[in-house]
């Protein structure tokens, strides 16, 4: 097979893949569970794939589309809510109102409050057919704020069990953001928008592999744990499926007269949160119980843009892009 027939292959690959995106997905969370030896091998490819998940979010995204401003003030109503509102709410609920009994527990729930919206945030608006360009919007004015939010927010909710360097916190995130920024952006000039929208499929089959190898890192000791405790370990996972559904419910119709779906994609961010930079920023020090959290909060993440699409098609139906 010469090079531009393994090209071409690899071409009709991804957008078999990429035109199935919401469903190839949604499986790949099940691939972690059931081939649980492979995540030993995907976690040193996590880190490598949020970054190009970011960093082709910015590629297929015309930042123009945010001049207007409409765009400001629901980028600030959005960032009010998703990173001051909700993390207040279930901060206090978790922590004052119904404690849970295991801390490991009530510190994956803190720290799922504090944290902003997960980085992938914009590749699935693009695998709903939604524009990206608010998704991303959020998700950066969130990872800029956090820095300030977040050591609070955990602090103050658990007492001190983990601090949080703010500093270095806002270091490492401005490096992500320069080194995505740049080179999303780069690929953008040099490709072209034109081409970026011919290759529409071939992008959302690349974001699914990617979401893929995550899906598999964050399954790591997962299987084993559910075949020793399956009650234990399906309770944290309705609890977190729970928490992510109500933050995505309630965000829906707060921002229910937003249209061109982005409604949903602002209620997509607020219940899903990125938990990887969470525990970066803590040096990988959790509690077992904690780690368990963040696996199995993955599986709303991964399952909502497809249970999420007829949804979505409705709303783009009835009101058209943004």
């Amino acid at each position: 097979m010469g090079i531009l027939s393994l090209i071409s292959f690899l071409s009709q690959a991804l957008s078999a893949i990429g035109r199935q995106g919401t469903k190839a997905v949604a499986a790949s969370i099940f691939v972690g569970l059931a081939l649980p030896s492979l995540a030993g091998l995907a976690k040193p490819l996590l880190v490598p794939c949020i970054l190009c998940l970011l960093a082709m979010s910015f590629m297929r995204t015309d930042l123009r589309r945010l001049s207007g401003g409409r765009h400001a003030g629901l980028l600030a109503l959005a960032l009010l809510w998703i990173m001051a509102v909700l993390p207040a709410t279930l901060g206090l609920l978790v922590s004052r109102v119904l404690p849970p009994s295991d801390d490991g527990l009530m510190l994956a729930l803190v720290m799922q409050a504090a944290a902003p919206p997960i980085m992938s945030t914009p590749a699935f608006a693009a695998l709903l057919g939604i524009d990206a360009a608010l998704s991303l919007a959020v998700m950066l004015l969130s990872l800029c704020v956090l820095p300030f939010t977040a050591p609070l927010f955990v602090s103050y909710f658990t007492d001190g069990a983990l601090a949080l360097d703010g500093l270095a916190l806002a270091g490492r995130l401005a490096f992500i953001l320069v080194v995505c920024a740049g080179g999303g952006l780069g690929l953008r000039l040099l490709c072209g928008p034109s081409r970026l929208a011919r290759w529409n499929d071939q992008l959302n089959g690349a974001n699914a592999l990617l979401l893929l190898v995550l899906a598999v890192a964050f399954m790591d000791g997962v299987t084993p744990w559910l075949l020793a405790d399956p009650a234990f370990v399906l309770g944290i996972a309705g609890l977190s499926a729970s928490v992510s559904l109500c933050a995505l419910g309630v965000t829906l119709f707060v921002f229910s007269r937003v249209e061109g779906g982005q409604s949903l994609m602002l209620a997509y961010a607020a219940g899903n949160r990125n938990f990887g930079l969470m525990v970066a920023a803590a040096g990988g020090l959790l509690p077992d119980t904690t780690w368990l959290y963040v696996a199995l909060a993955q599986f709303p993440i991964y399952l909502l843009p497809f249970l999420l699409r007829p949804l979505a098609a409705r709303l783009l139906r009835h009101t058209g892009p943004t």
